[in-house]
C-alpha cells in the first residue's frame, strides 16, 4: 500500500491554520477543504494519506483498527476508494490533541475552551451562495449516487455516519441539529433512526400529532467545528447552529434549502432536503454502535428526499463507527465539558474527570481531594444524575492518574470494600443502545468509592525523583538514546 504523511497534494486553498498548537483557531474559512489543506501543511505527521486504491466495504475501518492497535490515531485521507468516485476523509476526531488544535488549546484545555466558546451563541448569517449550491437536483433523484461506505461486516449495508439532521419547529421556529445513523433505503428514501429520543424526536412526534411530515435537511460533510457543534447537548430551544457560531467565533454562514428554507452550512459537501414521513416505517440496522456491538434497535424512520444539494466534486467526510476513538470522542467531548464544569462548580474538591474509552459512554472516573466523609459518594451521585448515559462512576484520590485504566483498577483493588463503598440506584432511564438494558430502556447505576477514606492504613510506595533520573540516564546509555 502506498501512503504518505503529507503527499503535497492539498485539497482546497492553503489558508486557515497556523503552524503552532493554535492550528485552526484563527481560520476565517468554514470550509472543510481549507481546514484539511492547512492542517496537512501545519501537521504533516498527523495526517496519513493513502494513495493506493481501497474498497468501500470495511477497508477504511480496518485501517483505523490496525492503526489504533499500534496506538496511532491520525486523520486519514483515502485518495481512491473503489466505486466511490471521490476521496474519503475519516478519523478526524480520533485524537484529542487534534481536537484541541481545532479549539486552539492543548488536549488538557479542551473542556474549558469548548464550554467557553459554545456558550457564546452566535446566530447564523445567511449568504446568497455557497459551494453546496453548485449542483441542485430535484428531479430524477437517485441516492445511490451519494457516497457511502460499509464500516463493519455486521452492518446491514453502507451507512452515512456523518449525517447531521437539521430541523426547525414549524410553530416555534426552534432549530435543532443532531447526528443520526442513516442508510439508503430506495432511490429517494433514507432509513434513519432517532433512537436517542432527543429534540429531533420531539419535533417529529409533535409534527406527527398534527398529521404532518417534518421538513429536515441532512448535512453530510462540513467543517469539523460544525460537526462538533452537532454533537452538543443543549436545552430544547438552543440551536446547535448558534453553538457552531460560538465555536467559530463568527456566524455560521448558511444558505437556504430551496423547498423548505432550512438554513444549512454554505460550504457543506452534500445536503439532502426532504421530510420525515410520520407514518412510514422501514428496515434499518444493525449498525456498529459506540458500544462495540451491532445494534438493530431503531425507530425505523423514513426520510423522503426531495432535493439534493452538493458540490460538483463532493468528497465523503466520514465518522468511524463502532467503539472507535473518533466515534467516542465526538459524542463525548461536549458532554464531558458540561459535566466537568458542573462538577467543579458544585464540588471544588474535584480535580479531574475522565471518560475512558474502555467504558464507551457508560463509565466515568473522578479524581478528588475529599474534604469530609461522604463527599466522594455525593460527587458520584451528582454525576450519575446529570449524565443520562452513565452507568458507573469510580471516585479516586487526586494522586491517581485517571487517564490510565490500570491506575483506577489498582485504586479499586486496594481502596474499596464492596459492602461499604458501593452504591447502586435502580430503575433509571438509560441509553436505548445499551445491549444490557431492559426492553423498556431502564438501567441501574453504580458508584464505586475507591478513595482511601479517613481510616485508610497505608503509604503509597514511591521511588525518589533522583533515582528515577539516574535510571533514565543509565537506560539512555545502555539503549543508545540521548
Amino acid at each position: 500500500m502506498t501512503s504518505s504523511l503529507n503527499s503535497g497534494r492539498h485539497s482546497g486553498r492553503d489558508s486557515g491554520c497556523d503552524s503552532g498548537r493554535d492550528s485552526g483557531r484563527d481560520s476565517s474559512s468554514q470550509d472543510f477543504r481549507d481546514f484539511l489543506s492547512a492542517y496537512r501543511a501545519a501537521h504533516p505527521d498527523d495526517v496519513l494519506v493513502i494513495g493506493d486504491e481501497v474498497g468501500a466495504d470495511q477497508d477504511a475501518t480496518a485501517v483505523v483498527w490496525q492503526l489504533a492497535a499500534q496506538g496511532r490515531h491520525p486523520m486519514l485521507v483515502f485518495e481512491r476508494v473503489r466505486g466511490l468516485g471521490t476521496p474519503l476523509v475519516t478519523n478526524v476526531f480520533a485524537s484529542r490533541e487534534r481536537v484541541g488544535r481545532l479549539l486552539g488549546v492543548g488536549a488538557e484545555g479542551i473542556h474549558a475552551e469548548y464550554q467557553a466558546r459554545s456558550r457564546r451563541l452566535v446566530p447564523p448569517r445567511e449568504v446568497d451562495n455557497g459551494p453546496v449550491l453548485e449542483v441542485v437536483q430535484s428531479e430524477g433523484i437517485d441516492l445511490r449516487t451519494i457516497p457511502a461506505i460499509r464500516h463493519f461486516a455486521t452492518d446491514r449495508g453502507p451507512y452515512i455516519t456523518n449525517a447531521i439532521l437539521i430541523a426547525q419547529d414549524p410553530e416555534t421556529g426552534i432549530g435543532n441539529a443532531s447526528y443520526h445513523r442513516s442508510m439508503v433505503h430506495s432511490p429517494s428514501g433514507i432509513a434513519t433512526s432517532l433512537h436517542s429520543r432527543g429534540h429531533l424526536w420531539r419535533m417529529q412526534q409533535q409534527a406527527a400529532v398534527r398529521g404532518q411530515p417534518l421538513p429536515v435537511a441532512m448535512v453530510i460533510g462540513a467543517h469539523p467545528l460544525f460537526m462538533l457543534a452537532g454533537a452538543a447537548r443543549l436545552p430544547y430551544g438552543v440551536d446547535e447552529r448558534h453553538v457552531a457560531g460560538g465555536l467559530f467565533g463568527a456566524p455560521l454562514e448558511v444558505v437556504r434549502t430551496p423547498r423548505h428554507g432550512i438554513a444549512v452550512p454554505a460550504s457543506a459537501e452534500i445536503v439532502l432536503e426532504g421530510v420525515i414521513d410520520p407514518e412510514a416505517r422501514v428496515d434499518e440496522g444493525p449498525f456498529g454502535e459506540f458500544t462495540g456491538y451491532s445494534s438493530d434497535r431503531s425507530t425505523n424512520n423514513l426520510l423522503r428526499v426531495e432535493t439534493i444539494l452538493r458540490r460538483r466534486d463532493a468528497m465523503l467526510i466520514d465518522v468511524v463507527g463502532g467503539n472507535s476513538a473518533e466515534h467516542l470522542n465526538l459524542g463525548r467531548i461536549p458532554r464531558e465539558s458540561e459535566m466537568v464544569e458542573k462538577l467543579k462548580e458544585r464540588f471544588p474538591s474535584v480535580t479531574a474527570v475522565h471518560y475512558p474509552s474502555s467504558g464507551t459512554h457508560f463509565h466515568a472516573y473522578v479524581a478528588l481531594k475529599p474534604m469530609r466523609a461522604g463527599e466522594a459518594r455525593q460527587v458520584m451521585l451528582g454525576l450519575l444524575g446529570w449524565d443520562p448515559y452513565l452507568k458507573t462512576v469510580i471516585a479516586v484520590d487526586e494522586d491517581v492518574d485517571i487517564t490510565r485504566d490500570e491506575e483506577v483498577l489498582w485504586a479499586v483493588a486496594t481502596h474499596l470494600q464492596p459492602h461499604l463503598d458501593v452504591v447502586v440506584v435502580d430503575g433509571l432511564p438509560g441509553s436505548a443502545l445499551d445491549p444490557s438494558a431492559s426492553g423498556v430502556g431502564t438501567t441501574s447505576r453504580m458508584g464505586l468509592d475507591a478513595t482511601r477514606g479517613p481510616q485508610f492504613d497505608g503509604i503509597r510506595a514511591r521511588i525518589g525523583d533522583d533515582a528515577m533520573a539516574r535510571a533514565a540516564r543509565l537506560l539512555g546509555d545502555v539503549l543508545g538514546r540521548p
